[in-house]
């Protein structure tokens, strides 16, 4: 996951708020955390091959999911809920879209359509160069008003991500260790202190690991995960 979608998931209090939505979903019981009643944004992810109505049917489940959810949270009858769903208050005031350089032009104007209708703010989260595509479509650019870039990484806070890395899988990163010290080269070669490329590459390292029954992250997995990526413009 790279720095904005990281970012994303924290502002939106994602960990906590999407459970309970997929929960209500499945119709699974149960009442949601008492923190829920404070939640205000929604984190969406277009499918590759989203089209403008998806798009706008997803939105507004998510929308309805979360006034729902907010009003269970805040001790709202359930039975009673589902009869007056519609008139409910609206809870999102802030709607994030990730992987937002999947949207074509017909589907970003179905979003500008529901953000202007709906009110809420909009932040879209994408590669770099998405401004300069939105910057295509007039009407949708109107509304842009500011944009943020990712810097690449220090070398402390790559030594800091790296160490969190090895410990999700599991690991303990020893700089001082031959094997440890080679594997920590190739991913600063590899990424170049990029925060997304260094996300990607370790979902792969953590796929060889897994499928060769390995415990050690050597030069030769940082290459075979590097050759299992298409790394182009970042």
């Amino acid at each position: 996951m790279r720095g904005g979608s990281c970012s994303a998931r924290r502002y939106a209090r994602w960990e906590l708020l999407e459970p309970v939505l997929e929960a209500q979903r499945r119709l699974v019981p149960g009442e949601p955390p008492p923190a829920t009643a404070a939640c205000r944004t929604l984190l969406y992810t277009p499918s590759m091959t989203v089209t403008p109505r998806r798009l706008a049917d997803e939105l507004f489940g998510l929308q309805r999911a979360l006034k729902f959810a907010v009003a269970r949270a805040l001790g709202a009858d359930e039975d009673q809920l589902l009869m007056q769903i519609q008139t409910l208050p609206e809870r999102t005031e802030l709607l994030i879209v990730d992987e937002a350089d999947r949207l074509k032009f017909p589907t970003l104007e179905q979003l500008r359509d529901e953000y202007d209708r709906r009110g809420f703010g909009l932040v879209l989260i994408g590669m770099p160069g998405l401004e300069r595509r939105l910057a295509r479509y007039a009407q949708f650019y109107s509304r842009v008003g500011f944009v943020h870039q990712f810097r690449t990484l220090s070398a402390d806070g790559m030594r800091l991500i790296l160490a969190q890395k090895w410990g999700q899988l599991g690991l303990t990163l020893a700089p001082d260790d031959v094997t440890d010290a080679e594997a920590i080269g190739a991913i600063l070669r590899i990424t170049g202190g990029n925060f997304r490329l260094v996300q990607r590459l370790f979902s792969q390292i953590e796929r060889i690991l897994e499928i060769n029954s390995l415990r050690a992250i050597t030069p030769d997995v940082v290459d075979a995960a590097r050759q299992s990526l298409v790394i182009g413009t970042v």
